[in-house]
């Protein structure tokens, strides 16, 4: 039987967000990892968050069933972190969402991998007014079908160091002498990306029972309005709320997301009028953090670590308790 060191983990995604976090977990843990992405020229910034030879970017594309079969040869763990915030050219919700989940899940159960992880997104829906949420949906649906035993991981906005949510809100504040508020009653339990990526290693170990869906959110449950107002706080700005009606967001988003990166889709703007939270099921079945023995983290222990570059004075900035 393989020591765990020796053991081969295939990280579709790897290189992204979650991806560097839990890559620096698994290396610790002593695996070898396979960082799968589409440009492995890009993802060099990997390799030295282990030891040398450790981590290794490979080509695939989860649209191309055999780099896929390539990059999960030999391995004992499959994990897939790959999603779309937006559409663009061939990158769609349900190529990469629905698709892609299950060329992943088939060419994993081929290869007998020993544990398939796979990340989804809480609001998860297939009869969402949403496209990505529902192809998320379709993806899990999907994964379960081609490989029983997968664990299926929903995680909320996703919080820390280089996070797309709070870093655009801080930059807005920082440029913008108002600060949009869509959706502003909208609920969502922000969580920690160093709970997720725990959460992810724990599961590719089998510390938690498989063939479920796991939804996990942070110990704060806040409307989006009080999370304006925490950037406001974390970025010492003085900046008004403007409420932006949803008829009148959609309108504005049909136009950002004609752009290449788009700061607002309509598809984004629906996801906000809808609660982004952990459901009552979850809890009462422990199939969130409770299953994982993980007491996740605030943001009050992690947003002033980085929301200080957008204060007009950096971390020179005297903040308020």
């Amino acid at each position: 039987m393989a020591r765990t060191r020796e053991k081969i983990v295939t990280i579709f995604g790897g290189s992204g967000f979650v991806g560097t976090q839990l890559v620096q977990e698994l290396a610790r843990k002593g695996y070898r990892i396979r960082v799968a992405v589409r440009r492995p020229d890009l993802a060099g910034h990997v390799k030295p968050l282990g030891a040398v030879g450790q981590i290794v970017p490979i080509q695939a594309n989860i649209r191309n069933i055999a780099s896929i079969e390539r990059a999960v040869a030999g391995a004992d763990i499959v994990i897939n972190l790959v999603g779309l915030l937006f559409e663009g050219g061939r990158q769609r919700f349900r190529a990469v969402h629905t698709q892609g989940a299950k060329n992943i899940a088939v060419a994993a159960a081929r290869a007998g991998a020993g544990a398939l992880v796979h990340m989804s997104a809480l609001g998860a829906d297939p009869e969402s007014e949403s496209a990505s949420a529902r192809s998320k949906a379709l993806g899990e649906a999907e994964v379960l079908k081609a490989y029983p035993e997968a664990v299926i991981i929903r995680p909320s906005i996703i919080f820390g160091q280089g996070d797309g949510f709070f870093n655009m809100f801080g930059f807005l504040a920082r440029i913008s002498p108002v600060l949009p508020l869509i959706g502003g009653k909208t609920q969502f339990q922000p969580v920690y990306v160093g709970d997720v990526a725990e959460a992810f290693a724990l599961a590719a170990e089998g510390k938690v029972k498989t063939g479920k869906i796991y939804e996990l959110g942070g110990p704060d449950v806040e409307t989006m309005r009080e999370l304006m107002q925490r950037v406001l706080h974390e970025t010492a700005r003085k900046r008004p709320l403007l409420p932006v009606p949803m008829p009148l967001a959609k309108f504005k988003a049909a136009f950002l997301q004609l752009l290449p990166s788009p700061m607002l889709t309509v598809d984004q703007v629906i996801q906000l009028d809808r609660d982004n939270v952990v459901s009552d099921e979850a809890i009462k079945q422990k199939r969130t953090f409770a299953a994982f023995g993980i007491t996740p983290t605030t943001m009050d222990a992690i947003l002033p670590t980085y929301m200080w570059r957008f204060r007009k004075h950096g971390q020179f900035e005297h903040i308020a308790a």
